[in-house]
């Protein structure tokens, strides 16, 4: 007895989307945010072999940390890698330190949490809450150690995407994002 063998239907075959290598983008002497270390610099697009696999990688400097990284074309969005904010949304976040201070009433500890995965998150709006929260002015208590930290490395991974936005030197930045919190106050 033999048996009929069922047409077997094609396999469709999935075409990788047009705009799958985004390498577009982002070029050479783009400044850039990577959402872990602030604002770097593409020197250029490199290729190299690891592991037997070619990878094209954008090579991006970060002077301030004298730092840098290689990071693979294909992972740039999904690392959350991106291109400096619009002077809009800088104006947002330069609006929200003249807000007022949000701060929970949580244990230290989650708040620290959350306030370093705000500044690691590359939102220039969410690290300009932890700058707005953090911020003491000259009647208040003083900070703590840690929530010093914090407030610094905010204020500095904001001033220098500030910086690269308006094209000023990061100390002018930094006196422009502390003047909008002293506006706050008067």
């Amino acid at each position: 007895m033999t048996t009929a063998k069922a047409p077997v239907a094609p396999v469709p075959v999935k075409k990788a989307p047009a705009n799958s290598n985004k390498k577009l983008d982002f070029k050479a002497n783009d400044h850039v945010v990577y959402p872990t270390h602030g604002v770097g610099k593409i020197m250029r697009i490199e290729e190299q072999e690891v592991a037997g696999t070619k990878l094209e990688l954008f090579v991006i400097t970060f002077d301030k940390d004298k730092m840098t990284l290689r990071v693979p074309v294909a992972k740039a969005k999904a690392v959350g890698m991106r291109k400096l904010s619009s002077p809009d949304t800088v104006a947002t976040a330069l609006n929200t330190l003249k807000g007022r201070a949000r701060v929970k009433r949580t244990m230290w500890s989650r708040r620290a949490q959350e306030y370093e995965a705000k500044i690691n998150s590359g939102d220039l709006v969410s690290i300009a809450e932890v700058v707005r929260d953090l911020h003491r002015a000259s009647g208040q208590p003083e900070q703590s150690y840690s929530e010093r930290q914090l407030y610094e490395a905010a204020l500095a991974r904001m001033a220098r995407e500030v910086a690269a936005v308006e094209k000023i030197d990061e100390t002018a930045a930094v006196k422009r994002v502390e003047g909008a919190l002293l506006k706050k106050a008067a």
